[in-house]
């Protein structure tokens, strides 16, 4: 298939389509790529244009969202070949937008045809859809979005709303939920979305989000700023380069809109109720997800969503400076201990090299001196990241491309600007930026000053044979009602699981109890100490 060939008609479109090799995506998405090429360089008549774009939308879903599998959520700056895929989707996603533009210059309708509003709302509709496409991968793969990418968005619903096409019906077999939506609940679903803070989430939540901003977005409303009222908290000016913002001074401009979500927020209240009685998440729409996951995200969203203005719990300050950050088990072990981690004594086995040097070296031993065992001097990397700002709990940070990747919800050693050592915080915030090729991080500090220690299952096969695994341990914070905790690595963590705790030379039995906070590679989780 090449960009020379010409599609005279639907059987010839229909046919192409069902040859693409679905089972390859890579292939796949070259082909669709090749027919849109082929389209736009020698259009179909405009009704068969429309329909073989309706019949593609379903196996580009498809194809891309299975290669972008290949990038979703993976750590920071992405590999070349990731970020190539990243692209060849977006540029798709793109293409397609243009090519249903290009079909509707074609089109000479009737005003007076009672489906003309359905075609134009059908149309723009697609065309916030794949801006909106473009806009959602950017946010799963963690990078900037492009600019001027808002203006588009904001230009295709303006459109739609001049029209009086907005909330004229259209169907989209893609909505999972409903087939039938319109143009204002596409641009609305964008804006709840963006203002969920998605570089905060993982994929996974990303896509529910995504999925329970699409379900609601009929709910919310979008209006003019009404002059004679008060300002609204929040509102999204179609002639700025950005989403939903609070308004500034209480000064809109003609442009502006506002969101009404009281609907929304009655909604979110009644599944909010429903899930605290244990309600199942997919009885209510939410998908197959457990109660407690969909409570939460849940809960993380009611604010945003309902507009509720919900001042930080820390303040923010702008400061200027460096923080060294490490990341690894044994990056970190090494960084706040100071010293090369080794098996207690009680605990303590010999490699093979170590038996090797006995047996080469057991003339120089004497009987009566100590066997001391070689520790290998580790160097591992430390980056040094400027520091944009920073709170009583976190830190937001930026650094060039250059050095250690970075994965959202990663566990990370930070030694700040202007403190005495080192601290844990989970990497809760991730971006990598466009213009200037460098990463922007969002630290969240674990509460209190962690101690190096070193774990071991007592329920294990293979007994006190069980080599013991680096760890970390957080002291109470009253102040916050932070219980003491371990922090160990992903895998290790059962309820009322038995385990031997080495701190300060001295073991200890110690009782795992409930799991506080899972992150990429860690969990923290509360414990006791065994009498």
């Amino acid at each position: 298939m090449t960009p020379a060939f010409v599609i005279p008609d639907l059987d010839t479109g229909l046919s192409l389509i069902a040859q693409f090799p679905l089972a390859n995506p890579s292939v796949a998405l070259e082909q669709i790529n090749q027919m849109l090429d082929a389209m736009k360089a020698q259009p179909p008549s405009s009704d068969v244009y429309l329909a073989i774009l309706e019949q593609i939308r379903a196996p580009l879903s498809l194809v891309a969202d299975e290669i972008a599998r290949s990038y979703h959520d993976k750590p920071l700056p992405l590999e070349e070949l990731e970020e190539s895929r990243f692209m060849r989707v977006v540029e798709t996603w793109r293409k397609i937008g243009r090519a249903y533009n290009q079909c509707a210059q074609g089109i000479h309708a009737d005003p007076g045809d009672p489906d003309y509003a359905t075609y134009l709302a059908g149309i723009l509709h697609r065309n916030i859809h794949y801006t909106g496409a473009i806009i959602h991968e950017h946010y799963r793969a963690r990078q900037e979005l492009p600019r001027g990418i808002w203006l588009d968005l904001h230009g295709y619903y303006e459109t739609a709303e001049e029209l009086g096409v907005a909330t004229e019906p259209v169907v989209d077999p893609l909505e999972k939920e409903q087939h039938t939506t319109h143009c204002a609940a596409a641009y609305v679903t964008l804006l709840l979305i963006e203002i969920a803070s998605p570089y905060s989430h993982s994929v996974r939540d990303q896509n529910l989000i995504r999925r329970w901003a699409s379900l609601w977005a009929p709910l919310v409303a979008v209006l003019p700023v009404d002059s004679d009222l008060e300002a609204p908290p929040f509102v999204v000016d179609l002639m700025q380069d950005k989403a939903l913002h609070p308004a500034s001074n209480g000064m809109v401009a003609d442009s502006a809109r506002r969101l009404d979500t009281s609907r929304l927020a009655i909604q979110i209240a009644q599944i909010q109720a429903q899930l605290k009685q244990r309600v199942l998440p997919s009885q209510l729409g939410l998908g197959e997800e457990t109660n407690n996951h969909a409570r939460k995200l849940l809960e993380r969203l009611s604010g945003p969503w309902t507009q509720t203005s919900i001042p930080r719990r820390f303040r923010r300050y702008a400061t200027s400076g460096r923080v060294k950050v490490c990341c690894g088990f044994e990056a970190m072990h090494l960084a706040i201990s100071g010293t090369v981690f080794s098996q207690p004594e009680a605990a303590r086995t010999y490699s093979r090299m170590d038996f090797e040097d006995m047996a080469t070296f057991r003339f120089m031993v004497e009987p009566e001196q100590t066997l001391h065992i070689r520790q290998s001097n580790l160097d591992f990397p430390v980056d040094q990241w400027e520091v944009i700002n920073h709170s009583a709990n976190g830190f937001r940070l930026g650094r060039s491309m250059a050095g250690q990747k970075m994965a959202h919800g990663q566990l990370l050693a930070l030694f700040p600007h202007d403190g005495e050592r080192y601290l844990l915080g989970e990497a809760s915030w991730l971006m990598q930026e466009n213009s200037e090729g460098s990463l922007i991080l969002g630290v969240s500090v674990l509460p209190g000053i962690p101690k190096a220690v070193a774990v071991r299952p007592n329920d294990s096969a293979k007994g006190n044979a069980e080599p013991y695994v680096r760890a970390f341990m957080l002291p109470d914070v009253k102040a916050i009602n932070a219980p003491p905790a371990l922090i160990l690595s992903s895998g290790l963590y059962r309820p009322e699981r038995s385990m031997s705790l080495s701190c300060d030379g001295a073991i200890h039995k110690v009782t795992l109890k409930s799991l506080l906070h899972r992150g990429m590679d860690f969990d923290r989780v509360s414990f006791t100490i065994d009498a």
